[in-house]
């Protein structure tokens, strides 16, 4: 798609289905690396495409599962000699795989993470196919005809041809039938971090501080998470935002509804959301972060582990679960 709009002003690039051909990819055999959540609904994809693919993972549920769907399982150690190497096993293990993939081949990553942050830059084509959608879903959707948004974007082009290839990968996951955006690795990965560590923790505040004000007024807890999740309606209501836009959706509110909404927009505006936002950020697009992460990784996760427990522990999963099959959702 042209970059520039009629007045000669370059905008984003979006690619369609028509932008992607498969036909570069013939004879090219495709090493998807991990076969989790991504790597197989890559996997599967891809072979539903008609290319040759070649699944490598580690000797675990995940090798066996892959041979029970028609793989036969490599050892990561030679995924190497392909000509594509479509890595999709966490960001934080891929620089430990130890991959030496030859000059002449296209690496493509699922998130931006490794290369924004340095923390892998094979001596090869690098492209990045980010998929808008959690893993199963991109099976799901590439079997429903639908397919999903992407990012799209190429990190090194020393072959000439890491554009091609790259829209072709994302052809055969289904990551054009919607749209792909062209991104940078380093956009990718600040959006994606921000949203994890900017906005959702704020939502979990907003939230939190919501429960704890009905509660005091004495609504029962299992009333309040109904109204926040457990109804749907908050569901709906975002697929409604994203086939109608803000202004179609709103129209489906009650003229109660809308006014409450609208003219309590501005009750908020005198906290100062901005400035912890912008430094959170920051640690992200500096690298805090990732020096920060990668610190966990090699003390094994403690605080992950920790955090987890507090959270989304085993007592908040057992309550939850109680709750729902007493609500029959």
């Amino acid at each position: 798609m042209d970059a520039s709009n009629q007045r000669g002003v370059t905008v984003t690039r979006i690619f369609h289905e028509e932008d992607g051909d498969l036909r570069v990819l013939d004879g090219a055999a495709v090493a998807v690396i991990g076969y989790g959540n991504q790597g197989r609904s890559w996997a599967l994809n891809l072979r539903d495409s008609g290319l040759d693919v070649r699944v490598h993972v580690r000797a675990d549920e995940s090798r066996h599962q892959a041979e029970q769907e028609g793989f036969a399982a490599h050892e990561i150690s030679d995924a190497s000699d392909a000509d594509v190497l479509c890595v999709l096993v966490p960001d934080d293990v891929i620089p430990h795989l130890g991959l030496a993939p030859r000059r002449e081949a296209l690496v493509v990553v699922a998130s931006g993470y490794t290369p924004a942050f340095g923390r892998f830059e094979p001596d090869c084509d690098l492209g990045m196919v980010a998929p808008r959608m959690l893993g199963p879903e991109v099976r799901r959707c590439y079997q429903e005809g639908a397919g999903f948004i992407s990012a799209v974007g190429v990190h090194h082009d020393l072959s000439g041809n890491a554009w091609g290839r790259t829209l072709a990968v994302a052809k055969a996951i289904g990551g054009l039938r919607q749209s792909a955006i062209e991104l940078t690795a380093r956009q990718e990965a600040v959006l994606d971090l921000a949203v994890e560590q900017a906005l959702a923790p704020a939502l979990t505040h907003v939230n939190q501080t919501f429960v704890t004000e009905m509660s005091t007024r004495g609504i029962p807890l299992e009333a309040i998470l109904v109204e926040l999740f457990l109804s749907g309606e908050v569901e709906r209501t975002y697929r409604l935002l994203r086939e109608e836009g803000y202004a179609g959706q709103l129209r489906h509110h009650s003229p109660t509804s809308q006014y409450g909404q609208l003219s309590r927009r501005e009750a908020y505006d005198g906290i100062d959301l901005a400035t912890t936002m912008h430094e959170l950020v920051e640690n992200i697009a500096n690298g805090t972060f990732a020096d920060e992460w990668d610190a966990e990784r090699d003390e094994g996760y403690p605080k992950l582990n920790a955090l987890r427990e507090q959270h989304a522990g085993e007592a908040i999963a057992e309550f939850e679960a109680a709750l729902r099959r007493e609500l029959g959702v």
